[in-house]
């Protein structure tokens, strides 16, 4: 697991931990390491689960799919982020969504109960680690509202602009990349992929914006 130590450093989770004790930490949380394929399934909606996933290599996507099978992208999650942590804390009997491979991936699961209570060792990191957790919580909360602006737009070019726009704002660059592809976006913003396109090209065309691919960046004078 030393090999990853480096990824885990950078993840809020183990915050203002020792990396001496981060070792220690791993063996008391019963970590474990799983490699998965693209598009397999990590998590399916009606499981329960009490582990939090980290993310060590590839990506995940957090979905949503109703009865017709139109698929939500709920949240992308990238390599040294966390995922499942909401679930597991809110002690939820079934999970509302399904948890994807978005790449082929390699996860590491720790066990929720022993990061938030003291274990018989009586480890001394379990207070930072609960800090951090609660931290983490906050911060996905923030990230979950901003979908909710997006998606609270009127028109496929509003949401659009808007998720672009917070996304050089959040990269603070007018040059960037976003983590999906065209079908994965419109996904995300609940639209029509071909729609999505048409108003893609449409505010290229208006020297708005330029993109390739998942490159974008913003043109107009006004974005700082």
């Amino acid at each position: 697991m030393k090999k990853y130590f480096s990824i885990l450093r950078k993840n809020p989770l183990f915050s203002d931990i020792a990396e001496d004790e981060l070792e220690k930490m791993l063996g008391c949380l019963s970590a474990s390491i799983k490699d998965y394929s693209k598009n397999e399934i990590i998590f399916m909606a009606g499981d329960k689960i009490d582990k939090v996933g980290i993310v060590l290599c590839g990506n995940v996507q957090i979905i949503k799919e109703d009865i017709l099978g139109n698929r939500n992208i709920i949240a992308h999650v990238d390599v040294g982020q966390i995922f499942g942590e909401a679930f597991v804390c809110a002690g939820a009997e079934k999970l509302l969504i399904s948890v994807m491979a978005g790449a082929n991936c390699t996860l590491m699961f720790i066990d929720y109960k022993k990061a938030i209570y003291t274990c018989d060792n009586s480890c001394v990191f379990h207070h930072r680690l609960l800090e951090n957790m609660l931290g983490i919580l906050a911060r996905k909360n923030i990230l979950l509202n901003n979908k909710i602006e997006h998606m609270s737009k009127r028109t496929i070019r509003e949401k659009a602009l808007s998720y672009l726009l917070a996304q050089a704002q959040q990269q603070e660059r007018k040059d960037f990349k976003i983590p999906f592809n065209r079908q994965e976006l419109a996904d995300y913003l609940c639209v029509d992929r071909s729609a999505l396109s048409n108003e893609l090209g449409k505010l290229r065309d208006e020297g708005i914006i330029e993109f390739n691919r998942n490159e974008f960046k913003i043109l107009m004078e006004e974005f700082n």
